[in-house]
């Protein structure tokens, strides 16, 4: 049984990695229903794993000011809770919904909890992952403290495409390709600025 899950895992992410774009993969949104994300085509996506118990979690703000400036140009945000950093995303889908809402006003689309390494993650974590690896946390205090929190437990972290926290982001084109990934640690400034280049081409 244990091989066949194996066999299984394996022809999954071999089958994810080999999509082109995007649009192949369908999620299920924060009530359960497939939504198949062909229904995104020609917009610029900005992809993100959340959790609301993290010391980026107030980056919602950001999100939402973000979303806010851009989504009549064709912009969108897809959020998405994962609880494998710290359990930082506790509770269910509607209790995460209730957080968001009250407390940063969010109006982007809200998914449901998924994994986003290991053996259960999302076929689409995957795709991202592969298309657009880990390079760094750039500068600064926070990006410093990341490095040093995951060398101490994984030497070899920064060879590894893996999401390494809480509020990793995806940013995906018109065409739905992937083109660039930015880490917790990187200023939002320098989102919003790489999402008016994806929007102004």
């Amino acid at each position: 049984m244990r091989k066949l899950i194996l066999i299984l895992t394996t022809v999954f992410a071999l089958t994810a990695t080999a999509q082109e774009n995007l649009y192949g993969f369908t999620v299920k949104d924060e009530y359960g229903k497939d939504v198949k994300l062909e229904e995104y085509r020609g917009k610029v996506l900005l992809i993100v794993n959340t959790a609301t118990k993290c010391g980026f979690t107030p980056q919602y703000k950001e999100l939402q000011a973000i979303y806010e400036k851009y989504k009549e140009l064709g912009f969108e945000i897809l959020d998405f809770p994962c609880n494998q950093f710290g359990a930082q995303a506790p509770g269910s889908i509607q209790d995460i919904h209730q957080f968001c809402t009250e407390n940063y006003e969010t109006t982007f689309p809200l998914f449901d909890k998924i994994e986003v390494n290991g053996d259960n993650e999302s076929p689409l974590y995957t795709w991202l992952k592969n298309e657009q690896a880990f390079k760094d946390f750039g500068k600064g205090i926070k990006a410093k403290f990341m490095a040093g929190m995951l060398k101490k437990k994984d030497p070899g972290y920064a060879d590894k495409s893996d999401i390494k926290w809480n509020f990793t982001k995806f940013l995906i084109d018109r065409h739905g390709k992937a083109i660039a990934r930015f880490e917790p640690t990187q200023n939002m400034k320098e989102v919003a600025k790489a999402v008016a280049a994806a929007l102004a081409e």
